[in-house]
C-alpha cells in the first residue's frame, strides 16, 4: 500500500455524501476520505476556490458527473496539490444547445415549485436501465435531492451552464488517473469518458459491465477496487 494520502470525493449533480457512501469504509484505509459540499456557489469556479479552501495541502481527488466537471476546475486552479485523479462517469465536453436547453428547463421546474417531480426524471439518466426499479437505489436518489433541495439544485445547474470545454485541459494532466464508467451509462457514456482517458497520458481507464451514471452506488465492488488500485498504486 502506498503511504497514506487524503481523499476528496465530490458528488454530482442532485447527489449527496450519498453517493459515495459504499466507498467510504473501502478507501478509508488509504488515508482521510471527506466529501465537499458543492451546494453553495452558482459559479463552476467557485465550487472549486471553495474545496480548494478546506482541502488538505496535497490530496487525492476523486468525481463523478457533475464531480468531474468540479475536479476540472480544480485543476485550472491548483494543479500542484492534485496528487492523484479519479474522473467517474463525467465528460470533458460542454453542453450541447439540447443539455442546456434541458437545464433551464429544470431551473424553471425547482423554481416555479415542482422540484418534487426532478427525481424521477433523472432516474432513468442516472441508473442503469435494469435497476431502474430497484427500490433501494430509487430511494437513494430521492433522499439525495432531498438533502440537496432545489435553491441548491438550481445553483448546481447555474454551475453547469457556466462550465468551459475541458478538452483542452487534459494533455496538462499528468498525476496518475483513473477514468471509470458504467457501459450503461446515458448520462455521460463511455466514449465520452474514453475521450477523457485518451487524452489523459498514462491513465488508466475502466469500464463497468451492466452499470449505469451512478456506478459508485449500482457496482460498489467493482468501483471500489478500481479505486483502491487508483490509491495504492
Amino acid at each position: 500500500m502506498a503511504s497514506s494520502l487524503p481523499l476528496v470525493l465530490v458528488p454530482g449533480l442532485l447527489c449527496s455524501a450519498r453517493l459515495y457512501g459504499p466507498q467510504l469504509a473501502a478507501l478509508w484505509p488509504y488515508g482521510q476520505v471527506a466529501v465537499a459540499d458543492h451546494r453553495s456557489d452558482a459559479d463552476m469556479a467557485a465550487i472549486a476556490a471553495r474545496i480548494l479552501k478546506d482541502a488538505p495541502a496535497r490530496f487525492a481527488l476523486a468525481g463523478l458527473s457533475m464531480g468531474g466537471y468540479i475536479a476540472f476546475a480544480m485543476l485550472r486552479l491548483a494543479p500542484e496539490r492534485i496528487a492523484r485523479l479519479a474522473l467517474l462517469d463525467t465528460s470533458a465536453r460542454p453542453d450541447t444547445p439540447e443539455q442546456s436547453a434541458g437545464r433551464h428547463t429544470q431551473i424553471a421546474m425547482a423554481q416555479d415549485g415542482r422540484f418534487d417531480e426532478i427525481p424521477d426524471l433523472s432516474i432513468p439518466r442516472f441508473l442503469h436501465r435494469n435497476r431502474q426499479q430497484d427500490e433501494r437505489l430509487t430511494a437513494i436518489v430521492r433522499q439525495m435531492a432531498q438533502e440537496t433541495g432545489p435553491e441548491a439544485f438550481v445553483r448546481q445547474l447555474n454551475a453547469i451552464l457556466s462550465r468551459p470545454d475541458s478538452r483542452p485541459l487534459l494533455a496538462s494532466i499528468h498525476c496518475p488517473t483513473l477514468v471509470l464508467v458504467g457501459d450503461g451509462d446515458l448520462a455521460t457514456p463511455p466514449e465520452l469518458n474514453k475521450e477523457i482517458a485518451d487524452g489523459i497520458s498514462g491513465s488508466k481507464y475502466v469500464v463497468v459491465p451492466d452499470c449505469g451514471h451512478l456506478s459508485t452506488l449500482e457496482k460498489p465492488e467493482a468501483v471500489n477496487a478500481a479505486m483502491a488500485e487508483w490509491l495504492g498504486g
